[in-house]
């Protein structure tokens, strides 16, 4: 039996499979099995990865699932102690997994451990070392655009980044894996935020290293990634925000909106942002139901919670947007 399952998950990415599942194969000191999950991808995928890499279980979807679907359908097939999430546009060193799985301290409730993410282009420059949350609502990638020696330390944050992260099956089916209706975009941050609640802890570990094109599927400022990030953060934060957090930090949520239109609107995606808004809306009664079980299961206090949240809302963010902005146009 494995120790850890790795699950990839593809959509039209096959150009990227042979530097992720070449890494894959070569990770040392673990015994694993590897899960490629593909989303009904039209670029021969599938028939690719059955004759370069063999060894590889396929799960071919009839649909495109997400990221969220995706990888609740490959981990539904793991034999594995311990699931590894990876992204297919990503190189990771040989020593990785072997890493995020001595990361993991059960005694100490960390059950969710998150890698040290640079950039293919650039391994000087950080893409993530964890999410970090912001009390007005909204996540954020720790040292997002910074030099990688920034982050040099293992330690707590709020949050695992999807792109590379691992936790036991058992803890991910206790959550009740990631929550589809999201698609992709803060499932991994909505996925963190309830494992909080429930009392685990999530640790970056900073000799984890991965390399990560970044955004591959939905692009950087797209607007699909628009889209998706604005509506999901507002279901992340009204879906498990603590009832006396969320009415004291609704104000400054709502200013951290109006930011966010008015710099959607300097980049011309001020109707995408809206129709997230609207379509955030639209499935409000959705995400109250299932808040009602979130915070039923709640085992911690909110004073917890709220002391892991970033009060930096506007440092954090414009520093996050004008460096993807950067990267969107090629200068960085």
């Amino acid at each position: 039996m494995p120790d850890v399952s790795i699950i990839v998950v593809t959509w039209n990415g096959r150009r990227y499979l042979d530097d992720c599942l070449g890494a894959v194969a070569s990770q040392e000191g673990v015994s694993t099995e590897t899960i490629l999950v593909d989303n009904a991808s039209t670029d021969g995928t599938a028939d690719y990865v059955r004759r370069a890499f063999p060894w590889v279980r396929i799960v071919s979807l009839p649909e495109n699932r997400g990221f969220a679907g995706g990888n609740n359908a490959g981990a539904r097939e793991a034999t594995g102690s311990f699931l590894a999430f990876l992204n297919n546009d990503t190189r990771a060193d040989p020593g990785w997994l072997r890493a995020l799985r001595d990361g993991i301290d059960a005694e100490a409730r960390f059950a969710l451990v998150t890698s040290r993410i640079v950039y293919m282009h650039d391994p000087a420059t950080l893409d993530s070392a964890g999410d970090g949350l912001l009390r007005a609502g909204g996540a954020f990638k720790r040292y997002h655009g910074a030099p990688a020696t920034m982050a040099p330390e293992s330690g707590e944050v709020f949050g695992v980044c999807g792109a590379a992260c691992l936790m036991p099956k058992d803890v991910f089916d206790e959550l009740g894996g990631f929550d589809e209706d999201f698609f992709a975009s803060h499932e991994d941050v909505d996925l963190s935020y309830r494992a909080r609640l429930r009392g685990y802890r999530c640790k970056y570990v900073a000799s984890a290293v991965v390399r990560h094109h970044g955004s591959a599927t939905l692009g950087t400022i797209s607007r699909s990634a628009v889209f998706h990030g604005q509506r999901n953060l507002e279901w992340s934060y009204v879906k498990n925000t603590p009832g006396s957090l969320l009415l004291r930090t609704l104000p400054g949520h709502i200013l951290y909106n109006a930011a966010a239109a008015a710099h959607f609107t300097r980049l011309g995606l001020l109707g995408t942002f809206l129709r997230a808004k609207f379509a955030a809306a639209a499935g409000l009664p959705r995400m109250l139901r299932k808040r009602t079980q979130v915070q039923r299961t709640k085992l911690v206090r909110t004073a917890a919670i709220e002391s892991q949240l970033d009060t930096r809302w506007l440092a954090a963010k414009l520093r996050e947007k004008q460096f993807d902005v950067g990267l969107a146009q090629g200068t960085p």
